[in-house]
């Protein structure tokens, strides 16, 4: 199953599920970045752009290693363009 997966403690309630690839050496943990967000704010009493920041920097920028956890950001939105092709922004 390749190298154990990386766990964030006290995140646990923002785990959303597990991703695995071809290629990749074994699963990774998927997080809610909103869930994330959330947690940071009522647990650690965090306005959202300290959590923001946080979660950039000490969270998503974290490596630690293959087995590294991924994160979901549902606030994607597609739409199409002129020549008919999908186009995908933040909102």
């Amino acid at each position: 199953m390749g190298e154990p997966q990386i766990h964030m403690r006290r995140l646990e309630e923002a785990i959303v599920g597990i991703v695995e690839d071809f290629g990749s050496p074994g699963r990774k943990i998927l997080y809610s970045k909103q869930r994330i967000l959330n947690i940071l704010q009522e647990r650690d009493l965090m306005l959202m752009g300290e959590a923001e920041e946080f979660y950039d920097y000490n969270i998503l920028g974290l490596y630690a290693g293959e087995q590294n956890a991924v994160f979901l950001d549902l606030g994607l939105e597609s739409i199409k363009n002129e020549e008919n092709e999908w186009e995908y922004h933040v909102k």
